[in-house]
């Protein structure tokens, strides 16, 4: 009796199994970024290929390669998406060992084509720059499935363009490329193989021919920049990839009337950088769209510049921000130091920022409260090195503007508090006032880049000086992570016409919380597409039409994993976990960008609304629809 005793004894002081999390634990456990393995643990132990995957995301996001042990089990999960999840994981952890097991052991026993696909892809973001990482790579383009074999495209692609600078591939590596893209006319894998030979240099002629015959415009955009040809091709985005590596004078005049203003405006541009004389531009620098008017006064300055100071003056007095501060870029090249210093005054900073050049006009832009010309006033000081130096009296202005927008403003102002902080350091030896205990209250700010700058000023170990890491604020809530299932949104640009998205709330569910509430709150309305690179990306977003001035006082966790294809919508950053809420949305297949950008939505109607969006457009207002009854995907 007594056994039986001692046998229920123990059950009852046995602490009962722990619980599975629901998929919302997991997400609050992957925003906490690997500090809570115990949640990702029970996840990975429970055996739903759900939790399995989500907790397996998030072991891969939070990039600490030590936890690549959580991973190894995962390697014979039954559930392919868990073992294609792995793999992603690993790679984003950048953890080698995952791989490194014989002869990518992990690739060989894969049955799944999906999940070899992954492995392949994943190995050519990890490997070193080595024959035997190329060749288990190679090896991947026999596979017997177009699928793997598309992964292993996709795997040489990154492995040559993250090793271009310092390896060479070997020439059965050339051919097998140049074997796939004959081989197959599925557009994905021939835009990543022509993407693979320009980071090799291998101009294959072979290659070109098939790529300039393909029904997608992207693989004929790609030929054409891998073979540095001249065609004429219906798609502008090809044209225009045409014009930028094999243009010369007769062709950018020829182009000057091209049916897409993005030709349009690089044919104005090549008319200056190819110093093809004035004559073909002078029609167009009394043309009524700014943006031509622009382009034609900058590319006067490299053509004949002798000629071009009555015609930026004329810019300068343009109703448009931005058409002056084209005029400031442009006079600042020649020199014309009259019309710089007037837009030094301008009512708008980003006019500004092109146009200051001493240190009185950045003294006076240090009372502005845009991030933008906060960073060139101070840039502009640090650099100085006229007859007279940075008095005390300046460097007490940049303190006071340190001080206001450190109070005033959050993290994601970095940037400029930056810019400012190592400013005032560089003067500090000579202000005395402005190191010691002025500069010790910075160790404990809550920014770390702002910790460290401090630490280095004071001479103490920056580990031994800092302060708790950064922290973004909590996971939304479960209420609110359902609400956003199946949401969409519309962007309505002025002028333009809609791009409609499909929020991936699944991949990204922060990055989409967080556009959307700033969506609902009406913060995009109104605001600057600033930056347009053809063939690249468009982003605008910020309340400051510029780079550093954020849509968000926080900064955002990253959530990479969905791919930057044509038409997906990303967040802006500068480094990891740097999200402010600017957007961007890319033209092109951008697989450079996997890995490292959010993206939080893919256009399902509009491609030809973000192709005709240019600099100074407006984004007029954004709408959020919520799925009738929302539910897990």
């Amino acid at each position: 009796m007594w056994p039986i005793a001692a046998l229920l004894l123990q059950a009852a002081v046995q602490p009962p199994p722990l619980a599975v999390p629901t998929p919302y634990q997991v997400l609050v456990a992957e925003h906490a970024r690997g500090t809570d393995l115990l949640t990702l643990r029970r996840a990975l132990a429970s055996g739903d290929s759900i939790l399995q995957r989500l907790a397996t995301r998030a072991i891969g996001r939070s990039e600490r390669s030590a936890l690549v042990s959580e991973l190894m089990p995962l390697q014979s999960a039954p559930a392919a998406s868990v073992r294609r999840e792995a793999a992603l994981a690993a790679a984003q952890m950048g953890a080698l060992a995952y791989w490194q097991q014989g002869a990518v052991t992990p690739v060989a026993r894969e049955a799944n084509p999906e999940v070899r696909a992954a492995l392949l892809h994943g190995l050519g973001r990890v490997a070193p720059a080595a024959a035997e990482w190329e060749a288990a790579l190679r090896a991947g383009l026999a596979d017997a499935h177009p699928v793997a074999r598309a992964g292993a495209v996709r795997g040489l692609e990154s492995f040559l363009r993250r090793h271009a600078r310092s390896y060479k591939p070997q020439p059965p590596t050339i051919d097998a490329l140049r074997g796939v893209i004959l081989a197959t006319n599925d557009s994905p894998v021939r835009i990543a193989g022509l993407l693979a030979l320009t980071s090799a240099q291998a101009r294959d002629s072979s290659a070109v021919r098939a790529g300039l015959t393909d029904s997608s415009a992207e693989v004929r955009r790609l030929a054409v920049q891998l073979g540095r040809v001249w065609v004429t091709d219906t798609a502008p985005m090809v044209r225009w990839q045409a014009l930028r590596v094999a243009g010369d004078c007769a062709r950018a005049t020829a182009h000057l009337n091209d049916p897409d203003e993005h030709v349009r405006l690089l044919a104005i541009d090549l008319l200056g950088e190819k110093r093809c004389g004035g004559v073909a531009l002078q029609p167009l620098l009394r043309h009524t769209d700014w943006r031509r008017r622009a382009h034609a006064v900058y590319a006067l300055t490299l053509a004949d510049s002798a000629s071009a100071t009555p015609a930026i003056r004329a810019l300068a007095t343009s109703t448009t921000w931005q058409a002056r501060a084209w005029a400031a870029r442009a006079a600042r090249r020649v020199g014309d130091t009259v019309t710089l210093h007037r837009l030094a005054l301008d009512v708008d900073p980003n006019v500004r920022i092109d146009a200051i050049t001493t240190p009185a006009e950045a003294v006076k832009a240090l009372s502005a409260d845009h991030a933008g010309l906060l960073m060139q006033a101070a840039t502009v000081l640090k650099d100085y090195r006229g007859a007279d130096s940075v008095k005390a009296t300046q460097v007490q202005v940049a303190v006071q503007a340190f001080e206001r927008i450190s109070r005033t403003h959050g993290v994601t102002w970095r940037d400029p508090r930056v810019a400012l902080l190592e400013l005032i350091v560089q003067w500090s030896r000579r202000e005395a006032r402005f190191g010691g205990l002025w500069m010790t209250q910075w160790l404990r700010d809550a920014d770390p880049a702002i910790q460290k700058i401090a630490a280095a000023a004071l001479q103490i170990d920056p580990l031994v000086a800092a302060q708790p890491p950064y922290t973004p604020p909590a996971f939304m809530t479960e209420a609110a992570w359902r609400a956003l299932q199946g949401a969409s949104a519309r962007v309505t640009i002025r002028g333009k016409g809609v791009i409609e998205l499909d929020l991936l709330e699944d991949q990204a569910p922060m990055a989409v919380h967080t556009f959307v509430t700033l969506a609902e709150r009406g913060d995009f309305n109104g605001r600057t597409i600033h930056r347009i690179v053809p063939n690249f990306v468009i982003q605008g977003g910020s309340p400051g039409a510029d780079e550093y001035d954020p849509a968000t006082s926080y900064f955002m966790r990253d959530e990479v994993g969905a791919p930057n294809v044509r038409g997906s919508v990303g967040i802006s950053t500068r480094g990891r976990d740097t999200g402010d809420g600017q957007l961007y949305f890319n033209h092109v297949h951008n697989v450079r960008l996997d890995f490292d950008y959010t993206v939080m939505a893919n256009t399902v109607r509009g491609l030809d609304v973000m192709d005709r969006v240019q600099e100074g457009d407006v984004i007029e207002s954004v709408t959020i629809t919520r799925a009738p009854r929302a539910g897990v995907r």
